[in-house]
């Protein structure tokens, strides 16, 4: 063990016997704190973040598969259900990817009450639509059946019901417009809550079979197939894959059908560009936190080196060179950091865990999309956060630390 480690693991912070000065405790403090921000600002952006994709990816299909050719209405921009997801399965390097598909179909309507109406849109869905989202998120009901004698099922938001004042249960007219006005009478059998307004207060979903047989369509055509995938780690990759897969099907079998896929970062491209602000978000406060962090250890050392003014003469007297007492004062700096890492990750993990699991701090829904402050912890992060801490500390007492070498021993005798 050097001689300069030594010397700093006998040496007890603060000038006397008990403890640390006052001033070295305001310096901890300081150093816990800003700890605390950082491991707190990284568990809720990335939360935040991971909350909302979330939400994106599951009420949005992670891939579009449209219909190039540009039509004046809905009956122009369609695709073949059967044939895409034919093409799909035929091609087994792709059909492992895939968690879901289902042919869909959007329709503009109107929902009329006896005291109140809302322009919305009705999502039809076929056979395979993942409800597993919408399921864990109802408030009331369930998800609506699929085949012919629940053509009329339908579920939509808590918000919606409530400005309608309609339950579970309740029958309301839908009213499409084409070249002319078509009624249905559909019935709600759930009502769902996902506290993400723009999806909410925009659709309600129900069966595909409704929207073919308001436009007049067969069983197999829609709008788009929407394409879910297991990982969404590569789906630009993926969206280029099943583009080529169904241009190459669409030759082989000499159709006339030009097929475009659309990923879910393309179609909700304003909330992922939201979302990566947050990333500058996160800068800003590490960059803060780590020069308050810094400007805290070098007061931490310069008190330190104050309170050793006769132990600095003295091993000068003895012939220790400058360097040598500039380790052992970095060293001891290097304990007061440690220290504070250790108490700001139990205070700042700790904080988080409650959050993460007892919901303690709230959320307007309205403006962000959720109920309460998500928390994701990382532990990755977390490591390199704590590395990054102790390599900016050191750099910053390189510095500071040559006072040292301005201290001479016989100034030191007459310090009091």
């Amino acid at each position: 063990m050097k001689t300069e480690w030594f010397i700093a693991r006998r040496l007890q912070l603060g000038g006397g016997g008990g403890g640390a000065s006052p001033s070295l405790n305001v310096a901890l403090a300081g150093i816990v704190l800003a700890v605390v921000v950082m491991i707190l600002s990284i568990a809720v952006v990335t939360g935040f973040k991971s909350e909302i994709s979330n939400k994106i990816y599951a009420l949005d299909p992670h891939m579009k598969v449209w219909n190039g050719v540009v039509g004046l209405d809905d009956n122009y921009s369609t695709v073949d259900g059967r044939e895409v997801m034919e093409a799909i399965a035929a091609d087994s390097s792709f059909v492992n990817k895939v968690e879901s598909m289902s042919l869909i179909a959007d329709k503009p309507a109107v929902l009329k009450t006896e005291d109140d109406f809302m322009g919305i849109q009705l999502k039809g869905v076929g056979p395979g639509y993942d409800w597993s989202y919408i399921e864990r998120h109802l408030d009331a009901g369930r998800v609506p059946h699929s085949g012919d004698t629940a053509i009329n099922e339908i579920v939509m938001s808590r918000t919606t019901a409530r400005q309608l004042r309609l339950a579970v249960g309740d029958r309301v007219p839908t009213y499409f417009i084409d070249n002319k006005v078509k009624v249905r009478n559909t019935r709600i059998v759930g009502i769902f809550n996902t506290d993400f307004d723009s999806f909410d207060k925009a659709f309600i979903i129900g069966n595909i079979a409704l929207v073919q047989q308001v436009n007049g369509w067969n069983a197999n055509t829609g709008n788009y197939v929407g394409v879910n995938v297991r990982h969404m780690d590569k789906i630009g990759a993926d969206a280029y894959e099943l583009y080529s897969l169904l241009a190459r099907d669409t030759y082989l079998h000499e159709r006339n059908t030009l097929y475009v896929v659309n990923q879910t970062h393309t179609n909700n491209a304003a909330f992922f560009s939201w979302l990566s602000m947050l990333d500058m978000n996160v800068v800003v406060i590490l960059v803060l936190m780590m020069v308050v962090a810094g400007f805290t250890i070098v007061s931490a050392l310069l008190m330190i080196v104050l309170e050793r003014i006769k132990m600095i003469g003295m091993l000068k007297a003895l012939g220790s060179t400058n360097g040598s007492i500039r380790q052992i004062f970095i060293a001891l700096t290097a304990k007061l950091i440690v220290k504070a890492l250790v108490m700001g990750n139990i205070i700042g993990l700790g904080l988080a865990l409650l959050q993460k699991h007892l919901h303690i701090m709230k959320l307007d829904p309205d403006a962000y999309y959720m109920p309460y402050v998500p928390i994701e912890l990382n532990v990755g992060a977390v490591v390199v956060l704590n590395v990054g801490i102790l390599l900016v500390s050191y750099l910053t007492l390189l510095g500071p630390s040559h006072i040292v070498s301005t201290i001479k021993p016989t100034a030191t005798m007459r310090f009091e």
